[in-house]
C-alpha cells in the first residue's frame, strides 16, 4: 500500500481550549478559564520536535488548527505558536492552505493580524445559524453581529479565504428559519460553506436531553427538506457541491480536509489529535495536563494501530464517496495495487441497481438519491472481504 511508504503533506494541530462548551459538542475541548495555555504550547511543541525526528517532513501542503476554538488563544500566544509551527514545518509548499478556526467574537484585529503574519491564509468561522434564538438554544456565545464584525475585522486585514460553518437539524428549526440563515450567509459572499446536519452524539447535554424525549428536533422529512433546500441554494449562487456538506467557488475548495476524503496521510498534533503517518493511524492522549505530563516523557500516544489493506480500502470508499466527483479506479489502483470492480464488485452492482450510485468515466460516484442516504451507501463497503 502507498500509505506505508508517504510523509503526510497535510499537518493538523490541536488547540482544545473553548470559552464554553456548546450543547452538541463531543470534541476534545475543555473551558479555558484556568488552563495552563503556555505549559500546553510547550507541549505542543515537544511533540512536534519528537515527531519530525521520527517522520521528518517534506514539503508541507495544507495545515489546519482545530479545537476546541483556536482563536481563544491571546495575541502574544498566538504569535508564539505560529512560530513554532513554521519552525518545526519549515519547507512548506508555495501555495500551502494554512486554515485555522475561529468562533465569531474572539478575532480582534489584533489577534487576526498575529494570525496573517504567523502564516495563516484560511479561516473558518463557526457561526452555525443567523438566528439569535436557535444560537442560544445550542449554547453558542456569540450573536449574529458578533459574526459581521468578525468578518469585516478579517477583511480589514486582508483575509480573502474565508469559510463559515452552518448547521441544519437544530431544535426548533424550521425550513423558513434555515432559508433567512442561507439569505444572510450568502449576502456575506464567502469563498467557501460548510452546512452539516446536527448529530446527537453521546456526552453531551443534547445527548441527555433526547434520552428524556425534551429535544425538539425537527422531523425526518423537515431536515431532509432543508438539505434539499441548502443544495438549492448555494448552486443557484454559483457554489459548487464538491463534498456531501461543503461548498465552495471554484478553487476553494478545502485542500485539508480533501486529504482526509481522498484518505491521504496526515500528521495529527495535539491532545486527542487523530493521525495517519506509514499505514498506521494514532490517538493522542485527551486530557490537557495528562498530555503535557506524556510530553515530557516521550509521544503522547493513547493508541496506534496498523491499518490492515482491507480496512484501508474499505476506508478510501467510505471516505472518497463523500467527494461528488466520486472514487476512480486509477487512484484504487495506484493505492492498492488492485482492481475496484475485483474488490468491491458486490456492492458496487446492488448500489448501481439501487441507482444510489451511478457511473463515471473514471470510476462511480454518489447519485442525487445516494446524496439523501450517504450513510447507507457508505455501510456497504464496511467489513467485507475481498473476491
Amino acid at each position: 500500500m502507498i500509505h506505508r511508504n508517504e510523509t503526510p503533506a497535510a499537518v493538523y494541530i490541536h488547540i482544545p481550549f473553548c470559552t464554553n462548551k456548546c450543547h452538541y459538542c463531543d470534541f476534545n475541548s475543555y473551558v479555558l478559564k484556568g488552563q495552563p495555555v503556555m505549559d500546553y504550547l510547550d507541549a505542543l511543541e515537544r511533540e512536534m520536535e519528537r515527531t519530525v525526528q521520527l517522520v521528518p517532513p517534506q514539503q508541507i501542503e495544507t495545515i489546519f488548527v482545530g479545537g476546541g476554538t483556536p482563536t481563544v488563544l491571546l495575541p502574544d500566544q498566538m504569535e508564539s505558536f505560529l512560530k513554532r509551527v513554521r519552525t518545526y514545518f519549515p519547507n512548506q509548499s508555495a501555495e500551502l492552505e494554512f486554515s485555522m478556526e475561529a468562533n465569531p467574537g474572539t478575532t480582534d484585529k489584533e489577534k487576526l493580524q498575529a494570525m496573517k503574519e504567523g502564516g495563516v491564509n484560511r479561516i473558518s468561522f463557526g457561526v452555525q445559524s443567523f438566528d439569535n434564538a436557535l444560537l442560544e438554544g445550542i449554547g453558542r456565545i456569540h450573536n449574529t453581529d458578533d459574526v459581521y464584525r468578525s468578518i469585516e475585522n478579517a477583511r480589514s486585514v486582508g483575509f480573502t479565504n474565508m469559510s463559515i460553518d452552518l448547521m441544519f437539524g437544530l431544535p426548533n428549526q424550521t425550513v423558513e428559519v434555515m432559508n433567512d440563515t442561507l439569505d444572510k450567509a450568502l449576502a456575506l459572499d464567502l469563498k467557501h460553506y460548510s452546512i452539516y446536519g446536527l448529530k446527537v452524539e453521546e456526552h453531551t447535554l443534547f445527548h441527555s436531553l433526547y434520552q428524556k424525549n425534551q429535544l425538539p428536533l425537527p422531523d425526518e422529512d423537515q431536515e431532509v427538506e432543508m438539505f434539499l433546500l441548502i443544495m438549492k441554494r448555494l448552486r443557484q449562487a454559483g457554489y459548487e457541491q464538491y463534498e456531501i456538506s461543503n461548498f465552495a467557488k471554484p478553487g476553494y475548495e478545502s485542500r485539508h480536509n480533501s486529504m482526509y476524503w481522498l484518505n491521504r496521510s496526515y500528521y495529527g498534533l495535539g491532545a486527542g489529535a487523530h493521525g495517519y503517518m506509514y499505514g498506521k493511524r494514532h490517538v493522542n492522549i485527551k486530557g490537557v495536563q495528562p498530555y503535557i505530563d506524556a510530553t515530557l516523557h516521550g509521544l503522547p500516544l493513547l493508541e496506534q494501530y496498523e491499518i490492515s489493506e482491507q480496512d484501508a480500502m474499505e476506508d478510501f470508499m467510505m471516505v472518497g464517496l463523500r467527494m461528488l466527483c466520486g472514487v476512480k479506479r486509477a487512484d484504487f489502483s495506484k493505492q492498492f495495487g488492485r482492481e475496484l470492480e475485483a474488490v468491491f464488485g458486490n456492492p458496487l452492482s446492488k448500489l448501481l441497481e439501487r441507482k444510489l450510485l451511478e457511473p463515471t468515466e473514471e470510476g462511480y460516484k454518489l447519485s442525487e438519491n445516494g446524496l439523501l442516504l450517504g450513510n447507507e451507501v457508505f455501510g456497504e463497503f464496511v467489513s467485507l472481504t475481498a473476491e
